[in-house]
Parts: C-alpha cells; structure tokens; sequence
C-alpha cells in the first residue's frame, strides 16, 4: 500500500508553472481541497454545497498530482462504499453525505468516470491493492453506462430514478464516457481481463462523436461541446486542432480565459483549465499556458482555491463560490504541463487504447 504525505508537505516541483502557480501557492491550493474533503474521504464542491461524482473524481485527481495518495483513496473508498446496485452514483449528496441525496437521477458521463480517476491513482501510485479492489467498482460502473449506448453509438445521457432511461445523448458528456472507456480497457488489460464488448463500444462511440454531431443535443453555443471531443481522446492531430483553431475567437477572451457559453460575458476557471489541458494534450504547450496564465484574476490568495468564473461585463466574480473542482482542474493542466507522469498518460493518451475496432485497440 502507498505510503501517506503529510498534508502540510505536499509535493510541488511539478506543479509550479510561471505566472500561474509558485511552490507555496500549490501548496496551499492542494491544502485548499483537503479542507474542503470530508473525513470519510467525499469532497463536495465546497463545504455545505453538493457533491457530484465527476467533480468529486476530479478534486481526488488533482490531490495524486501532489502526492496526497492517502486522501485521494479515501475519496475512490467513498464511491466504493456508496455505489448503487446497478453500478451508478446519484447526481448530487448534499455536501457529500451519502443519506442526503439532492439529485436521485443518474448521469452516465458521472458514472463512467471513476475509471479515469482509478487508472490516474494507479498510475500514480502503482498500488496492486488498491486496482484489485477497485475493479468491481469500475466494472459494475461500465456496464451501467453502456446499458444506455444507442444504435449509433452515442452514450444516452441520463437515467431517472424511476428507471427511465434518456436516450438523447450530450457531446461533452460522451466524449468524458469515451475517455473513461479507454481508462477501463487500461485497467482490464492491466489485469489480463480483456473487454472486448468495451472495445466495440469506445470504437462506436469515437465514430459517432467524429463524424455524427446531428446524433447529439445541439449544445455548440457551450465551450464544452467544443473541445472536449479533444480533451477526450476522439479527435486528435488534424482533426483537433481544426476543432480547436474553429472555435478560439468564439470561446476564447484573451487575458480572461475561456467562456462558458457564448455570447454570455463570462468566463470560468474550469473551462479555461480543461481546455488548456487539451492544448498540451494536442502539443500545444505555450498557448496552454498562456490559457492558464489568463485565469490568475480567479485565485483566492486566501484558501489558494479558485472562483468559479468572472462576468468581465461587470467585473464581479459570479457566482460567489470557491469550488474544489474548479482548483482540481487547474493542478491538473499544471501537472501535465510540468510533466507529471500519471497525469501525461491519462490525459496524453499513454498507455491508453486507441482505434475504432478490438484489433486496433492495444495499448501504446
């Protein structure tokens, strides 16, 4: 088992980043998320608000990046303790207490990716244990995530807690199930327990996100929907930066960061970070930074956490939230910037299964 840092103590030589992160202020952003963790290991968006668990896999990411492996695991023991019987996680728990559910629909881009967070910590950590105990988890996770992939292979992107699924299927969220797809191939693979249904099903899914938008909810005026099918591992070389070069004026205000839709003048801390982490992951490391550099104005010196966004008509931070995922985020795209290795294979496509079909889907 991995040995636990202290938390006063983490590790920064990677995430420090010029004019966007000094050793002392990693350190107090990853202190940031640790206060904002519960003891038994959730981690909302902030203390008294709801937890999701994307979000709450994100925080966990970002926590490995510093070497906080012992917390992070308390947040995958968390989804571990509280998974559903037919695989999934509720939308939302009030403030991270499992017995205050605020959101009983379950969403499959939510589900699905506690295969990335797994695959980041074992990475991280190379903890056997921790991979083997955790593989029923992500397994029961997968399967309840492609019991709703429609004919095209597009990821349906809901189900109620009636047992109603929704069939209608989101560009953002079903390119997060496809990168957590490849996740779960790398832990399969990593146990010698191929899934090759897993595999028809990433590969239907790449197609469908590459060449059918009309299969997915018309969201283009989200930045989400425009680089995510980038940050998620569907389109990459030519095809992502064509992507990306189509929507920068759209999405991007220099000096302020990323929009999270257009034409509302605001910015978000979570977005631009996303989106500079799929500028690294296309090659693309000077304009990540500069995306990075762009959200400082969002940094609480205070708690070394981050607002959610900026309204740059008004010039007021809104809302008025300093959110764990949004500090998550960020520590990510640093650490793929500053080389950190499990953040470069999960995020770079290292180690990660890649093609349309079983035969082409061997890891790199």
């Amino acid at each position: 088992m991995t040995t636990s840092r202290s938390p006063r103590t983490p590790r920064t030589e990677h995430l420090v980043l010029p004019g966007v992160l000094t050793a002392g202020q990693a350190a107090a952003t990853v202190a940031g998320i640790l206060a904002v963790q519960r003891e038994d290991g959730a981690i909302p968006w902030f203390r008294g608000h709801h937890l999701d668990p994307w979000d709450h896999v994100e925080a966990a990411m970002a926590l490995d990046t510093a070497g906080e492996h012992a917390a992070a695991e308390r947040a995958y023991l968390w989804l571990s303790r509280h998974q559903l019987a037919d695989g999934s996680w509720y939308a939302a728990y009030a403030d991270g207490d499992p017995l205050d559910v605020t959101d009983r629909g379950r969403e499959t881009n939510f589900v699905a990716y506690v295969a990335v967070g797994v695959w980041h910590h074992y990475l991280a950590t190379g903890d056997d244990t921790f991979l083997d105990r955790m593989w029923p988890v992500v397994y029961a996770a997968v399967e309840f995530v492609l019991r709703l992939q429609q004919a095209g292979g597009q990821i349906g992107w809901r189900r109620d807690d009636d047992g109603t699924p929704t069939a209608d299927a989101l560009l953002t969220g079903s390119s997060s199930v496809h990168h957590a797809l490849r996740c779960a191939l790398a832990i399969a693979e990593q146990r010698e327990e191929p899934q090759p249904d897993w595999e028809l099903a990433a590969g239907a899914l790449r197609h469908a996100i590459r060449h059918h938008p009309e299969r997915f909810l018309d969201k283009d005026r989200y930045s989400m929907d425009w680089y995510y099918p980038v940050l998620g591992g569907a389109l990459t070389g030519a095809e992502a930066k064509a992507r990306i070069e189509e929507g920068w004026d759209r999405f991007v205000v220099p000096g302020l960061g990323v929009r999270c839709v257009v034409p509302n003048p605001w910015v978000t801390g979570g977005e631009s970070a996303e989106l500079a982490l799929a500028l690294w992951a296309m090659g693309e490391s000077d304009r990540a930074l500069e995306v990075l550099q762009s959200i400082q104005h969002l940094r609480d010196p205070g708690t070394g956490l981050y607002w959610t966004g900026y309204v740059f008509d008004d010039d007021a931070i809104w809302p008025r939230e300093l959110t764990a995922w949004t500090a998550g985020s960020l520590l990510l795209a640093v650490a793929a910037l500053g080389g950190h290795e499990a953040t470069c294979a999960v995020f770079g496509g290292d180690r990660l299964p890649r093609g349309l079909a079983p035969d082409c889907c061997t890891l790199t």
